[in-house]
C-alpha cells in the first residue's frame, strides 16, 4: 500500500468530522490504514486508538466551539466533512429548530472548516463533503434534503475558486448506508427502502471512494457529486 506523504511535512494530514461512528469512522480508519495522519472532530468522545489519530470533541452546530477546535489543528492536506444527522417531518409537522440544527451541522460546519483550512492548503489539497442521495428529494425529509442539496452548491463554488491552486472539492452522496444512523428512532415513519441490489451501502465502500478522491489519481476530479447507492437511483 502506498503511504500518503507530503514532502514538506511528512504524512498527509486529514481532518475528518463525525469520526466516532458510521461513515466518518470508516473513513478515518481507511485513511489511517493508508498512512495518513488523521484528526477527528466529533461531539462524541474519540472512538479510535491509533498512533496517528487525534480526536477532538466539539459541537459542530456551534461555530465558536468549532473555530476554537480548528485553531488547535494547524495545516491540513484534506478535509472530509462526514458528520450529520437526520430529523424528519411532513408538511404541517415541520419543526424550525430541526431544520436549523441540521443546517448548522451539515452546511454551517462545512463553511467554517473550509474557510479555515482551504486558504492554507498546498497544491493537491482535497475537500470531500458527505452528502446524500436524499438531496434529490424525499417525502418527509425536506429539511434534511435541503441541507444536503446545499453541499453541492458549496462544493461547485469552492471547486471553481480552488481549481487554479489544484485543490479539488467533491461531494459523495450515499443512499441508505448500514450505520447506526440507519436505525435512528428519529427516522420513524420514513424507513429507508432496500435498494435493488438487496442490501444497503457499506460504510467501507464510502470510505474507499473517499480515499480515492483524496489520492493523486483523482487530481482531475473536482466539483462533482458522486452517488453511491446500490442501484437505488435506477
Amino acid at each position: 500500500m502506498t503511504v500518503a506523504h507530503d514532502s514538506r511535512s511528512g504524512p498527509c494530514h486529514a481532518v475528518v468530522t463525525g469520526a466516532s461512528s458510521g461513515i466518518g469512522r470508516a473513513i478515518a480508519e481507511r485513511l489511517l490504514g493508508g498512512g495518513w495522519r488523521v484528526t477527528g472532530i466529533d461531539r462524541a468522545p474519540p472512538a479510535l486508538t491509533h498512533p496517528d489519530f487525534k480526536g477532538l470533541q466539539a459541537d459542530l452546530a456551534e461555530p465558536g466551539a468549532l473555530s476554537a477546535c480548528v485553531a488547535e489543528i494547524g495545516a491540513v492536506s484534506a478535509l472530509v466533512h462526514a458528520a450529520g444527522y437526520m430529523r424528519v417531518g411532513r408538511l404541517g409537522e415541520l419543526e424550525p429548530d430541526n431544520g436549523e440544527g441540521m443546517w448548522r451541522v451539515h452546511v454551517g460546519a462545512a463553511e467554517t472548516l473550509a474557510n479555515a483550512f482551504a486558504p492554507h492548503m498546498g497544491g493537491g489539497g482535497r475537500i470531500v463533503l458527505i452528502g446524500s442521495r436524499t438531496a434529490n428529494g424525499a417525502a418527509g425529509r425536506s429539511q434534511y434534503a435541503a441541507t444536503k442539496a446545499a453541499l453541492t452548491g458549496l462544493a461547485r463554488s469552492w471547486a471553481i475558486e480552488l481549481a487554479p491552486r489544484r485543490i479539488t472539492v467533491n461531494v459523495i452522496a450515499p443512499a441508505a448506508t448500514d450505520t447506526p444512523f440507519l436505525h435512528d428512532p428519529n427516522r420513524a415513519g420514513t424507513a429507508p427502502v432496500l435498494p435493488p441490489m438487496g442490501r444497503f451501502v457499506d460504510p467501507a465502500e464510502v470510505a474507499a471512494l473517499t480515499a480515492f478522491l483524496l489520492s493523486p489519481e483523482a487530481a482531475a476530479i473536482t466539483g462533482q457529486t458522486i452517488t453511491i447507492c446500490a442501484g437505488a437511483s435506477l
